[in-house]
Order: structure tokens, then C-alpha cells, then sequence
């Protein structure tokens, strides 16, 4: 409203088409990390016993050791340390997590995509917290593009008595 009361409705225009990109990008973000949570969804049995040493975990996966390590310092994989020997140990919520990173990498996904994708999963609790988180954000998105498209409707109308006056 200050661009616009200045006169400056370019100004006013790119913000409001800034709201909007912005906004559009959050919805491809939230449709990515839901088809992600789709295609996995039942994938990722779970392990019994003891946890799995990066080569176990490696020839579970069909890959090599060195990629398990990569995944780990891009922040993909957390692995517990043995306190006695050092070694890595992959228990059942990072088998779990190495299993979806596989499934995302063979889909085309980039390191950090796959990092951030797990980092939701871990903070919301689970697949089951994370689709109701999901459910959330897209009900949280609708009413933002419905309040956009309100607020545009009243900046519309506001502009055209604006026009009568002059």
C-alpha cells in the first residue's frame, strides 16, 4: 500500500507477484516431498537383530561401502558408533533412512533433497507424522493462496476507484 500510495505501482505489482512465486515454490516443495513419502510408503521393512555394519548395510543395498560414508557426511545417514572399535553401526531407523535415500537417488533426487527429505521425517516422527504434517501444510497453503487471492481482489478494487478519482 506504500508503493501504491506513492505512486509507484510497479513496486506494488512485483510484490504482489513475489508473494505469489514465493508461494508457488512452497506448494512444489510440499507436492515433492508428499509423492516422495508416496512412493516410499511400505518400502523400508524393518530389521531385527543387531545393527548392520556399513558393509552389511552396502550389500543390503546393492552399492558400496564409500557411498554409505558420502551419505553420512552429507548428513543423509546418522550411524551409531560401536564405543569399543569406532565402527559404524546402521540400527533400524538408519537402515530404514538408507533404504529411502536409494530409492530417492534412483528417482533422480539430489543429496541435499534426500538430506532434507529425511531431516522432515525424522523431526516430524515417522511416515504417518509426516503425512499428517503434510495434510497441514497443504490446508495451511490453500488458505495463504485464498487470502493472496482475496487481498488481490481488494487492491484491484482499491486501484479502480484510485483511476475514477484522477
Amino acid at each position: 500500500m506504500h508503493a501504491i500510495n506513492r505512486g509507484d505501482l510497479e513496486s506494488a505489482y512485483r510484490l504482489v507477484d513475489a508473494a505469489h512465486v514465493a508461494l508457488l515454490t512452497e506448494r512444489e516443495t510440499r507436492a515433492e516431498v508428499a509423492a516422495a513419502l508416496g512412493a516410499l510408503a511400505g518400502t523400508a521393512p524393518h530389521i531385527d537383530g543387531p545393527p548392520l555394519t556399513v558393509g552389511e548395510l552396502a550389500r543390503r543395498l546393492g552399492m558400496h561401502p564409500a557411498t554409505l560414508r558420502a551419505w553420512e557426511t552429507q548428513g543423509i545417514l546418522r550411524p551409531e558408533r560401536d564405543r569399543v572399535t569406532g565402527y559404524r553401526e546402521y540400527g533400524p531407523d538408519c537402515v530404514r533412512d538408507a533404504e529411502i535415500a536409494r530409492q530417492l537417488r534412483q528417482g533422480g533426487y539430489q543429496l541435499s533433497q534426500v538430506a532434507q527429505f529425511l531431516d522432515s521425517l525424522r523431526t516430524a516422527g515417522g511416515a504417518d507424522a509426516l503425512a499428517i504434517f503434510l495434510a497441514s501444510w497443504r490446508e495451511r497453503l490453500t488458505t495463504r493462496s485464498r487470502d493472496l487471492l482475496a487481498g488481490a481482489a481488494q487492491l484491484d478494487t482499491y486501484l479502480t476507484m484510485l483511476d475514477r478519482v484522477r
